[in-house]
C-alpha cells in the first residue's frame, strides 16, 4: 500500500495524538507523554516541522516532529522526535520515509544539524551517530545522535531539548 508525505494540518492534530499514544504503547522506551510531547511543543509554536504521512484512503499512518534544540554549536540545530508509525504498518517503510524528506525540508531551511535520542541500530542508517562532547542529561550518550547537514561543527556540544519533553503531561 502506498503513501504520501506532507505537512500537518489542523484537521489532522487528534489522528496525530491517536497514532503517537499507539505506535509508542509496548515501546520499552516510552515515557507515555509522547502524545503530549507532540501537543505541547505545536502549542508553544516549537514544532517547526510537523510531518505526516497518509494512506491512498487519507488516513494518517505517521508522524515525525522537529523542534529547535538548545546548543552551543554554531548553526540552528533540530531535534526529531517523537517519530510515530501505525503499528500494524511499522517496519514498512513509512518511519524511514518520514525521516527522510524532514531531514531534506530542514536541509533546504538551512538548519546546521539535526539531534536525536533514539536507538543506534536504526537511526545509524540515516547518519546518526554518537558523537564525543555530544549529551543529553540523563540520556546514556550511546542514544544521544546527531546528523550535520552541512559541515560538522568544530566540536560537538551538549543539547538540550524543548520543555514540553519534560514537562508533558
Amino acid at each position: 500500500m502506498s503513501f504520501v508525505i506532507r505537512t500537518e494540518a489542523a484537521a489532522d492534530h487528534a489522528a496525530i495524538g491517536e497514532l503517537t499514544t499507539a505506535a509508542f504503547l509496548t515501546a520499552a522506551h516510552a515515557s507515555g507523554r509522547e502524545a503530549a510531547i507532540v501537543r505541547d511543543l505545536r502549542a508553544a509554536g516549537a514544532l517547526v516541522l510537523s510531518l505526516v504521512a497518509v494512506d491512498a484512503a487519507g488516513e494518517v499512518i505517521g508522524h515525525a516532529g522537529f523542534s529547535p534544540v538548545e546548543t552551543d554549536m554554531p548553526g540552528r540545530w533540530f531535534g526529531l522526535g517523537p517519530l510515530s508509525v501505525k503499528p500494524e504498518r511499522q517496519r514498512a517503510g513509512v518511519g524511514s520515509a518520514l525521516v527522510r524528506a524532514g531531514l531534506a525540508q530542514l536541509a533546504e531551511m538551512g538548519a546546521a544539524g539535526v539531534v536525536l535520542v533514539g536507538e543506534p541500530a536504526y537511526y545509524g542508517r540515516f547518519g546518526f551517530a554518537a558523537r564525543p562532547g555530544l549529551a543529553c542529561e540523563g540520556v546514556p550518550d550511546r542514544y544521544v545522535q546527531a546528523l550535520a547537514l552541512g559541515a560538522p561543527p568544530p566540536a560537538w556540544r551538549p543539547i538540550a531539548f524543548h520543555p514540553a519533553f519534560f514537562t508533558a503531561k
